[in-house]
């Protein structure tokens, strides 16, 4: 009983974790449950002080859905326990580097394996081509051939909007395209590239992890890159990697939520490396891409969804196309279930779980909304004008634009012709109104408050 509950912890891990994380820290724990408290051990002390210090809380939680209550939980080395009783051996091991890891104790660091064509989940053919990431998936197909300038691809995006669409699709066409049957591919996220790293050098293999990223594959897919910022012994590793790389003229692509001019904590000779491929940005979709997505989703689902069922959800969830296709799917499945049709109704019933926190407007609805607002042109509240009206409805555009996106207080700026100073004020301004209610401060308030449902 108590084996089987840690197997259904641990299955629940399989399925939040990444793979490699997955395989390299979890795996390889025993686990034992006594009424609430929760026993781990790890194969050494490296791997259980790993555990406690990166993936304690995500176990917790796990087990929590499991044992309906929160576990005490306790990770302690088999090493540890080991070398207490054992006695002492008589004969040398062999020597050699396979003997060395296996008294370490440490998960073995598998070798880089060609990605076959069966394991992409996504290609070009599925992905929706619209103003917000036509620049990414034309840079994305053209690396995929012969005829891009540049053997490095960097793309950027917001969480859901399809970098990571873009990468598989990548690999997807190298692979089908590729004249050799085993082209060499390396796809992975940026964390389980420092893992495997961390690994190698724990278990004195790190020529073998330099060989496999520098020498034994012909393109590398890396997702999530900022996660080098502040890591300086990683950093230089992968510096060198993408060095080896061009120097044997591979492809490389790579994707974060930030552009490399926002990263912190990363040597300027990265940023620099970052910089020296092309670069693609994907924005948050509009509503005619968010349509046709949605259209894409149903074919790809074999189901008739009526158009105002579609402009519904395309209106209500604007900022995460993972989300918006996760409803659709959701919605799907819910009127199957009933044996119902996909109707408005549904799809309300649906939204009561996505639209309260994905229905924030983007940048340029909240401009339309300003301007429409304080009967303004778009011209107006862009111009150099002081009047106070005009102020007014621009120091509002910053704080909604603040308040409801991602954007910096500089790309804010720039996108209103303001400086970031400007910005930065004209949003204290309206804070400090609104804070101390008074009439202008519950103008504003009144004005913001019809921009959201």
């Amino acid at each position: 009983m108590m084996e089987t509950v840690w197997k259904q912890i641990r299955s629940s891990l399989e399925k939040s974790l990444n793979p490699g994380a997955y395989t390299v820290w979890i795996k390889p724990l025993d686990g034992r449950v006594d009424g609430t408290k929760l026993t781990l051990a790890a194969p050494n002390e490296f791997v259980a002080n790993w555990v406690r210090d990166r993936l304690l809380q995500v176990i917790r939680e796990a087990a929590c859905g499991i044992m309906g209550a929160e576990p005490r939980i306790t990770i302690t080395a088999k090493r540890e326990r080991e070398t207490k009783s054992a006695p002492m051996p008589t004969a040398a091991a062999p020597s050699g580097k396979r003997e060395r890891v296996d008294q370490l104790g440490l998960p073995i660091v598998e070798p880089i394996r060609p990605v076959t064509v069966r394991n992409w989940r996504f290609s070009f053919d599925d992905f929706v081509v619209g103003p917000s990431n036509e620049l990414a998936c034309a840079a994305s197909k053209s690396i995929s051939s012969s005829a891009f300038a540049s053997d490095h691809l960097f793309l950027s995006s917001g969480p859901g909007l399809g970098k990571t669409h873009l990468l598989q699709s990548v690999g997807n066409a190298l692979c089908g395209a590729a004249n050799r049957k085993s082209l060499r591919v390396a796809c992975l996220s940026s964390e389980e590239f420092a893992t495997r790293m961390v690994l190698a050098l724990k278990s004195r293999q790190i020529d073998q992890f330099k060989a496999q990223f520098r020498q034994n594959i012909d393109v590398l897919l890396l997702e999530d890159v900022h996660f080098f910022q502040g890591k300086e012994r990683m950093q230089e590793e992968l510096l060198c990697t993408l060095k080896a790389l061009r120097d044997r003229g591979c492809k490389v692509v790579m994707t974060s939520s930030f552009m490399p001019r926002e990263f912190c904590r990363v040597d300027d000779s990265l940023v620099s490396r970052f910089c020296s491929g092309f670069l693609a940005h994907i924005n948050r979709p509009d509503l005619e891409t968010r349509r046709r997505i949605l259209v894409e989703k149903a074919r790809r689902l074999q189901v008739d969804v009526p158009v105002e069922v579609s402009e519904l959800l395309a209106e209500r969830i604007t900022t995460d196309i993972r989300q918006l296709e996760s409803a659709l799917g959701n919605l799907v499945l819910k009127a199957r279930l009933l044996n119902r049709a996909v109707t408005m109704e549904l799809a309300w019933e649906v939204l009561d779980n996505y639209a309260v926190q994905n229905s924030s407007p983007d940048f340029g609805h909240i401009i339309e909304f300003v301007c429409r607002s304080y009967s303004l042109s778009e011209d107006e509240l862009k111009s150099k004008s002081r009047k106070r009206q005009i102020v007014l409805a621009r120091n509002t555009a910053f704080y909604l634009a603040r308040m409801h996106t991602e954007l910096s207080l500089k790309d804010i700026g720039d996108r209103l012709g303001r400086k970031h100073s400007t910005v930065l004020k004209g949003i204290t301004k309206v804070e400090r109104e609104i804070s101390m209610q008074t009439p202008l401060g519950r103008q504003i308030e009144k004005t913001t408050q019809r921009l959201t449902p």
